[in-house]
């Protein structure tokens, strides 16, 4: 039942609208109102059909059944473009972006300035300024090229693009992901200027802190249906969940170990680890059956410690040590052969963890090769038992194993770069941030998975923007601050406040003060 309402009529309405992908029930009578000067937030798992929804509204895809209505008017949208021009503009959580490009020429791409028939260089950069300026982005250089950004700096050009073409409905998905915490409290403040200047938006986001900010009216889906619509904040986050997941909401992280201290020898070592000046004299050590999580602000070198340890970052100084012996870890595929035995989930599974127009199947067998051929002849039944094997432990959700990995949700594409790793028995697992992005029905489902193996002597590394999730998930966080660990907590000192304080450099004396005057 819908409780969400505002007195003017809703600038546009989607009704009754289907897709079908094969069997596959992407959108069933779907229906949702956007207003103007409105943050519409859109809720639910992956695989939900929050993606098909806004591909629809997009012009990305056309539905099969169902209507359209925008101004009152009925509208079909048989391209993006046609979309845009009626003014809905969406920026997907897969950045539309071309690296080789510049800033400004990414910005303009659909429809660039003309002088004389050629590209007018200096409109095309005022026109990039102006919308870096807009998305709180000004910092960006309009001639910079987009490879050479981080992915946090690249969703910012990603905002400016949607914003040059000056929508008055602006989709988001997933938008703030990729952000840093500064990146995020600036597209906040854009997000709440664009609503008091009339646009109309649409928010979709698994992280409920940024929900309740934003959001004016909330409709949660769950398979393919709309299950209801309410005014933010008239329901707890735990009946929020309970709507999405269609059941009764369990407490998210599994038990830790009674005691997270245990003697036995440590797997990884790091004695005075450094590279250039991101990572100065990191120690650190991490036994068999613990999850040691890296806490602070975002961009303190825990990705580059990740990478170093990896094999991937040329020129590291110190020592990286595997049961007790140097190893001179010289790339990735010397970290994760057998003696080392260690695994990366990258940040961004799209481009770093997957080959998203193959196949599952194909995805999968590629990290396993060697696992299921014997002199370059590969044995399609060992194959497809052990695939089978990983789609079950977990619990990956595809019509089967031959269709492309993209199509996947977003969870379920991340539980495909974990089920890569998996297959090949790793003892030492680094994840960076791999739950970014994915709803909280998967999250629940990785952290069981991670202490289990932690459970099974597996050493685990696991770097989190989320606070909740160092919280919950780890026996131990290292807290970075400019390249170098500044804090170990513990046990019971894992709490928000000590992580903050820590992120910010502030001594535990001092941290402990503010705690007991707040």
């Amino acid at each position: 039942m819908d409780t969400a309402s505002t007195e003017a009529a809703p600038l546009f309405r989607m009704e009754g609208v289907s897709k079908r992908y094969g069997g596959v029930r992407a959108l069933e009578d779907a229906e949702v109102s956007v207003h103007a000067g409105r943050i519409h937030a859109i809720l639910g798992e992956n695989g939900a059909g929050k993606s098909t929804l806004i591909k629809v509204m997009a012009g990305v895809v056309a539905p099969d059944e169902g209507r359209m209505i925008l101004d009152g008017q009925d509208v079909t949208f048989a391209s993006p473009a046609e979309a845009n021009k009626a003014g809905i503009v969406c920026i997907f959580q897969e950045l539309s972006l071309i690296p080789e490009l510049s800033v400004a020429d990414n910005i303009v791409i659909s429809d660039p300035p003309k002088k004389f028939g050629m590209i007018d260089r200096k409109a095309q950069r005022r026109i990039a300024e102006q919308a870096l300026e807009r998305a709180g982005a000004s910092d960006i250089h309009p001639s910079a090229l987009v490879k050479d950004l981080p992915l946090s700096r690249r969703q910012m050009v990603e905002i400016a693009k949607a914003l040059a073409r000056k929508p008055r409905i602006l989709i988001l998905d997933e938008a703030t992901s990729a952000l840093t915490a500064a990146d995020v409290s600036k597209v906040f403040e854009v997000l709440k200027r664009l609503r008091s200047e009339g646009l109309a938006l649409l928010y979709i986001s698994h992280r409920m802190h940024e929900i309740a900010e934003l959001a004016d009216d909330c409709t949660v889906f769950r398979n393919g249906r709309k299950i209801a619509t309410y005014k933010a904040g008239a329901k707890t986050d735990s009946e929020v969940v309970e709507l999405m997941i269609g059941r009764e909401y369990q407490h998210v992280f599994p038990p830790k170990p009674a005691t997270a201290a245990n003697n036995a020898a440590p797997i990884l070592e790091c004695r005075n680890l450094g590279w250039t000046d991101r990572l100065t004299a990191i120690n650190f050590a991490v036994r068999p059956g613990e999850v040691i999580g890296l806490g602070g602000l975002d961009g303190q070198g825990q990705r580059e410690l990740l990478l170093a340890l990896f094999g991937v970052l040329s020129g590291c100084t110190g020592e990286v040590l595997i049961d007790g012996q140097p190893a001179n870890i010289r790339s990735p595929a010397h970290a994760r052969a057998g003696k080392i035995g260690m695994a990366l989930i990258p940040e961004d599974r799209k481009t770093e963890g997957l080959m998203l127009p193959m196949s599952v199947r194909e995805n999968l067998a590629f990290a396993a090769m060697d696992k299921v051929s014997r002199h370059g002849i590969i044995d399609r039944h060992a194959e497809d038992a052990l695939l089978e094997e990983m789609v079950k432990l977990l619990a990956i959700r595809t019509a089967g194993l031959d269709i492309p990995v993209g199509s996947l949700s977003g969870g379920n594409q991340q539980k495909v770069v974990i089920a890569k790793w998996l297959m090949r028995h790793p003892r030492i697992i680094l994840l960076n941030d791999p739950t970014r992005g994915i709803d909280v029905g998967t999250k629940q489902e990785i952290y069981q998975l991670l202490r289990r193996l932690a459970d099974q002597g597996a050493a685990i590394v696991f770097y989190s923007t989320d606070y909740d999730e160092l919280i919950g998930c780890c026996d131990r966080v290292l807290v970075l601050y400019d390249g170098a660990i500044k804090r170990e907590l513990v046990g019971d000192e894992i709490t928000e406040h000590a992580l903050i304080a820590s992120a910010l450099n502030i001594d535990a004396a001092e941290a402990a003060r503010m705690a007991r005057a707040s």
